[in-house]
């Protein structure tokens, strides 16, 4: 297959060549444009991310396009209707990066538990007593979940491994995973009475806009811990700080903080350097952060070696499924 290749880093490329051996690879650093698809005409797939408006115009000078992999979990950017009447195969990365995040989670549940941000703080200063450094066990803790889809329920195995009981709060229930993994589901008022520790793995949408907030905030074990490494805005920023001020909860652990609106997916973050500086200015002298009991990282959780070569390698899978005639994570 002739191949085109958009948005795409050095390393991405050496990736890429050696995974697709025996096609013809062209390579763009830049989004797609009615510039650099001149000489295309006869390509049968391109590879885009986010930036490249795949729309009609484009479409119709790609005369013998086939398909369109996505290395993104969002295809907004892609007209699915124009693809449909062209019968253009349309493919994207639903997952990439559930046991990551999960990892990261439980890297903010730990340095919290065991006070491993205070205690690097102090070092640094020369500091080396232990007084105010005790932890407690995560061990015979409950671990509640909010949001039980595939990056839950890697978190739900670790907690377990942990030895934690484990509450989870979902709309959609797999009683078989619930036997396998031995968490209970239990409805969102119960767990955050009876969870020592909240996790947040939803999506950011109308409905869970503000999910923790004052109301909810009252609700929890006193002491407990808040980590959130979804969405910003699915927690109330000053509820938030009251909830601490008032030491309901004990600590929280963020990798996320409102505000960051512009951010529609984290590989996001290694294509725009506005982006970071965005998210800088954000978190610049942010009260939250001025709390020791606040545990916080520029949105990393999905930021590992493995996670970023599973996207393309799930793009790639999609390109070999088509070329093989086993498609692979088909959205039109």
């Amino acid at each position: 297959m002739k191949i085109a290749i958009f948005e795409i880093k050095k390393w991405e490329k050496a990736h890429m060549k050696r995974k697709l051996k025996g096609h013809t690879l062209e390579f763009f650093s830049t989004p797609i444009s009615e510039d650099n698809i001149k000489k295309l005409k006869s390509f049968d797939a391109i590879s885009v991310f986010i930036y490249s408006q795949v729309d009609k115009k484009i479409i119709s000078k790609l005369p013998k396009l086939k398909l369109i992999a996505t290395r993104s979990t969002g295809f907004d950017h892609i007209d699915l209707k124009e693809c449909k009447k062209k019968k253009i195969t349309v493919c994207n990365v639903p997952f990439y990066g559930e046991n990551t995040v999960a990892e990261h989670t439980f890297a903010l549940v730990l340095s919290i538990s065991r006070n491993i941000h205070k205690s690097y703080v102090r070092t640094l200063r020369n500091d080396f007593t232990i007084d105010g450094l005790i932890g407690f066990d995560l061990k015979g803790k409950t671990l509640g979940l909010i949001g039980g889809g595939h990056i839950g329920m890697h978190v739900a195995r670790m907690a377990k491994g942990f030895g934690m009981e484990v509450l989870v709060h979902d709309t959609n229930k797999n009683n078989f995973l619930s036997e396998v993994l031995d968490f209970e589901y239990t409805d969102f008022d119960d767990l955050l009475k009876k969870s020592d520790i909240v996790t947040l793995h939803v999506p950011y949408n109308k409905h869970t806009h503000h999910l923790m907030n004052k109301k909810t905030f009252s609700l929890m074990k006193k002491g407990s811990i808040l980590i959130n490494t979804a969405r910003g805005g699915v927690i109330d920023t000053d509820a938030l700080i009251d909830a601490l001020d008032k030491k309901i909860l004990a600590g929280a652990g963020l990798d996320v903080l409102e505000g960051e609106k512009l951010i529609k997916e984290e590989k996001q973050l290694l294509h725009e350097n506005h982006k970071t500086e965005a998210l800088g200015e954000l978190v610049k002298d942010h009260i939250l952060l001025s709390k020791d009991n606040v545990v916080f990282t520029p949105h990393i959780a999905f930021y590992s070696k493995e996670a970023l070569e599973r996207i393309l390698d799930t793009t790639i899978l999609n390109i070999s499924g088509f070329k093989n005639k086993k498609i692979k994570n088909v959205v039109a």
